[in-house]
């Protein structure tokens, strides 16, 4: 008999960082978390990819920008589940570093903003778990 095992969506998330400051983007049109700020790219990890070059390509599509897989370097994970879907998500954040290219905005029917703000003063409707990593990072809590 076979075991029923757990499955979970999986998504990435990029830390980008410049001095004291991140890249956040505000979100639109995507059904989860509209008007609010989330890190500079996130997404979901597809078949047959792996964690980092599912980043790499988000960074990409997101912000045109193109990152070496040995620029993206893990930094946490977080499994949550959202109270109003119900749905569970392993989130794997990288901090990203050696980019060249300056982000820009990609998809702009998913994108309504995208901004530098200092790490010490992030906006109030930043994606709490977002919140919590970035606090982590910047106070070596991991």
């Amino acid at each position: 008999m076979a075991e029923d095992r757990f499955k979970v969506r999986v998504a990435v998330l990029a830390i980008i960082q410049m001095d004291n400051k991140v890249l956040l983007q505000k979100r639109i049109n995507t059904g989860y978390m509209d008007g609010f700020y989330d890190l500079g790219a996130a997404g979901h990890l597809e078949s047959g990819e792996s964690l980092k070059m599912a980043m790499q390509r988000e960074i990409k599509e997101e912000l045109g920008v193109i990152v070496k897989l040995e620029n993206i370097n893990f930094v946490s994970i977080v499994h949550k589940k959202d109270v109003e879907s119900g749905l569970e998500y392993m989130y794997v954040y990288f901090k990203v570093k050696n980019f060249t290219d300056k982000p820009s905005i990609m998809e702009p029917n998913k994108n309504a903003a995208l901004q530098w703000f200092d790490l010490n003063d992030l906006p109030a409707n930043l994606i709490s778990d977002r919140q919590t990593v970035l606090n982590n990072l910047t106070n070596d809590s991991f």
